[in-house]
């Protein structure tokens, strides 16, 4: 039998889409020179599609809308529905590059959260993307199985999970704090005792969570 090797060269256009909501600072001047820290929020399964009203139900859209302040730019972009957020990674990339042009974000404070399924796409996008986040709280999340975490060893990572959780084990944040601590990495875990899957409530009231972000300033460029 004849073999022959080839290539496969050809241009493939992608038309990415998302919805978001973009919540800023009650003292945010767009006129001013100072630069504000992001925060970049994923949302879980079940507030996928078009009504962008489903992304305000839990997590920090939740608290912002309820009239907690926040210190930060937060962006929520909407999961189109029947997709996870591992497959939204170029539309995620490309959203974060628009709001770097339109708002003064600090490029070097910008910070990655997520529950649920938003917890899985924290994981996801920041191990694909690790020098473009400066801290990443995953809520409730894990990996796909048999990605490596390695590209995540040195950056600061706070994760949560409660021990009773049925949806999404707390075996699967376990794994990959094992995994990096056996890296060298100082990941931290915080584990709820007796608290099923609504780990996300607990873990962004916690003000000590936005000033741990705070504390951190990406340092790869």
């Amino acid at each position: 039998m004849k073999q022959k090797v080839a290539a496969l060269h050809k241009e493939i256009i992608k038309t990415l889409e998302l919805q978001y909501v973009v919540y800023l600072p009650t003292d945010y001047n767009p006129n001013a020179e100072k630069k504000w820290p992001m925060i970049y929020f994923l949302h879980g399964i079940n507030q996928r599609g078009s009504d962008i009203e489903l992304v305000k139900k839990y997590g920090i859209p939740n608290n912002l809308e309820a009239g907690e302040e926040l210190p930060f730019i937060v962006v929520c972009p909407q999961c189109p529905a029947g997709s996870f957020w591992q497959l939204e990674n170029d539309a995620l990339m490309a959203l974060l590059a628009e709001i770097v042009e339109q708002y003064p974000v600090d490029q070097d404070r910008i910070y990655l959260t997520g529950y649920s399924m938003g917890g899985y796409g924290s994981w996801d996008l920041a191990l694909n993307y690790p020098d473009t986040f400066a801290a990443v709280a995953p809520v409730c999340g894990g990996l796909v199985p048999g990605r490596n975490p390695e590209s995540l060893k040195s950056l600061p990572i706070w994760t949560f999970h409660g021990d009773q959780d049925s949806v999404v084990p707390i075996q699967e944040s376990k794994m990959i704090v094992h995994a990096l601590e056996s890296m060298g990495s100082s990941v931290k875990f915080t584990i709820y005792p007796g608290v099923g899957h609504d780990s996300w409530t607990e873990t962004y009231r916690n003000p000590e969570l936005y000033a741990w972000f705070l504390q951190h300033v990406r340092t790869s460029q």
